[in-house]
């Protein structure tokens, strides 16, 4: 008996004993959590006698022992499968946000002009150094012998020329070397801006300096409106009529001219002291907002909010007014570029044959008319004005960009609708014919009902075009488990969100629901050739995540692509207009 416990004890265990790597299934990620089948081992007769032995106990724990140790290995190669494949899919995504970065960038380009102005430098580098070999290398020039007497006359002959060319050369050089020395080109230095960083103090500063300084414009354009909209009578009518005399006499440039003398003079004036409170236009008293001092910290807090704000308004109004002149000169609208296309012609050709007195005693009656008569007419109807008032309704007709972006993605979502309906239609298959022999992207079964698996309200169901739903992967690249990472499943569309139900069996914890109104960016993706459907794929972004999440391996992308885009517009769009209503 003690001799078979010593042979049981120190014998080796077969290899025949353990799994072979090469017959393990290939199982994906997506499925690693499934029962793997584990290979019986092989056993010999021999070990067969000795499990019939009544001394065999030993024996059966330790084959326990060897399968479990083998459950442990198939698990370590599944989890190191799913980490190597994790790393291939990170290193792809890696490198297309790489690829993307340098064609914003364009650094390659740099780099090129870089290698140009390199061997440029290297070309005129060497020019220069074979100029001054050959200019070393030239012989000085021989003078032939004179005698004694000649050179010496000729000797004090070219001191005295010497001298006064010395002469007239300092003189020269005293009275116009200054200017001489103005005209030299010199290279021009590029001054590099060093930057502050941000502040809350220096913003807030910033912005007050921002208001003091366009606070005389700001005024004097208040009281030219109050002058147009006769807020002193008397005031607006001395100055229609003295407007109307200087154009009529053809006094309207030196009247302007005189103005501003006589306002420089005022500030002359004031500025040495005196105390004018005269204005040419009449002054729109402002209500003074008191100074604000010891603040508190959630006052200051709320200040800092407050000068973001007026940056953010300030910085979008001047924006608005840019695009619509770019918009207007890029015929953009073109209706409206029309009508100042025609006018700009009339003007040049009235220019062409009409005397520029006549032209220009025409225009400054129609200003003088339009600012004191017609806009005050216009401002008090406004219905008169939206019909008739034409700079005004070119001006608030004039769109932005982003009101041409918002226009174009409803014309393709009014697009897209009607081709779905259309591709809905003519894909529809008759009754009795499986959806999985005709396209091979559909699933038959269902593990219940939709709104029960989603935990959704019993409305929501698939939409028509995606009644079955598109087979495809979700790769979430915040999860780092392989079994986290990549999810086989089926993806549906509602009225409201974006659900993905996993295939895998008792998951309902594994499924992925997204409402449409949190995805801030939805675009196609392509992940890895290797998958299914050549790679194609949706990324959709979310604020819940910090990477987006990428519904790949999807063969008819580009179709879910449309109908997830058509419902998303739809939706953003329903709620922007129930806000403003």
């Amino acid at each position: 008996m003690l001799r078979r416990f010593d042979k049981i004890r120190f014998r080796g265990h077969k290899r025949d004993e353990f799994l072979d790597l090469a017959e393990s299934p290939n199982a994906s990620d997506t499925e690693c959590g499934d029962e793997l089948p584990v290979k019986v081992p092989r056993t010999a007769a021999r070990d067969g006698e000795e499990l019939r032995d009544p001394a065999g106990p030993g024996t059966l724990i330790m084959a326990a022992g060897v399968q479990d140790y083998n459950r442990t290995e198939f698990d370590r190669l599944n989890e190191i499968k799913g980490h190597l494949e994790i790393a291939l899919l990170e290193k792809h995504f890696l490198q297309e946000e790489l690829r993307k970065l340098r064609e914003e960038t364009n650094a390659e380009m740099l780099k090129q002009e870089l290698e140009k102005e390199r061997q440029r430098r290297l070309e005129l580098e060497q020019r220069f150094q074979e100029v001054l070999k050959t200019r070393a290398e030239e012989p000085p020039p021989q003078q032939p012998p004179k005698g004694p007497a000649t050179t010496q006359t000729n000797h004090g002959s070219d001191k005295r020329s010497q001298m006064m060319r010395s002469r007239v050369q300092k003189w020269f050089y005293d009275r116009f070397g200054e200017y001489v020395e103005d005209f030299r080109f010199q290279p021009e230095e590029s001054a590099v801006e060093t930057e502050e960083p941000l502040s809350a103090r220096r913003l807030t500063e910033n912005m007050r300096r921002l208001k003091r300084g366009a606070k005389p414009v700001t005024s004097f354009v208040k009281n030219l409106s109050a002058l147009s909209d006769w807020y002193s009578i008397y005031t607006s009518a001395i100055a229609f009529i003295v407007y109307m005399n200087a154009v009529w006499h053809g006094w309207a440039i030196p009247m302007f001219l005189f103005l501003a003398i006589l306002r420089l003079s005022l500030n002359y004036l004031i500025a040495r002291g005196w105390r004018i409170q005269w204005s040419i236009v009449p002054e729109v008293s402002e209500v003074a907002e008191p100074p604000k001092e010891d603040l508190t910290v959630s006052e200051k807090f709320q200040l800092v909010l407050d000068v973001a704000q007026k940056a953010q308004n300030l910085f979008g109004k001047m924006a608005d007014i840019l695009e619509k002149i770019k918009n207007l000169f890029m015929w953009v609208q073109p209706e409206i570029t029309q009508k100042l296309y025609i006018a700009l012609w009339a003007v040049f050709l009235a220019s062409c044959f009409f005397p520029y007195r006549i032209v220009g005693l025409m225009m400054g009656l129609y200003a003088g008319i339009k600012f004191f008569l017609i806009d005050f007419i216009f401002k008090r109807c406004p219905r008169l004005r939206a019909k008739y008032d034409t700079p005004y309704i070119i001006w608030t007709n004039l769109p932005t960009d982003p009101q041409l972006k918002e226009r174009s993605a409803a014309a393709v979502t009014r697009r897209l609708q009607t081709t779905s309906s259309r591709s809905y239609v003519g894909t529809s298959t008759p009754a009795g014919v499986s959806r999985d022999e005709d396209t091979g992207r559909f699933h038959g079964t269902k593990k219940g009902n939709f709104h029960e698996i989603f935990n959704l309200t019993e409305n929501e169901r698939p939409l028509p075009v995606c009644e079955n739903g598109w087979r495809c992967c979700l790769i979430n690249r915040d999860r780092k488990m392989p079994t986290d990472y990549i999810r086989n499943g089926v993806l549906y569309v509602t009225e409201n969100y974006l659900c993905f139900e996993s295939s895998k069996s008792g998951s309902s914890k594994r499924n992925k629901v997204i409402k449409l109104m949190d995805i801030t960016d939805i675009q196609k993706y392509k992940v890895l050739s290797v998958l299914p459907g050549s790679g194609m794929g949706i990324a959709v972004s979310t604020p819940s995540t910090q990477k987006p999440l990428v519904f790949g391996a999807m063969v008819h992308r580009d179709e879910a692509f449309e109908t997830i885009f058509s419902q998303y517009v739809k939706i953003t769009s329903a709620a922007a207009s129930s806000s403003d209503s």
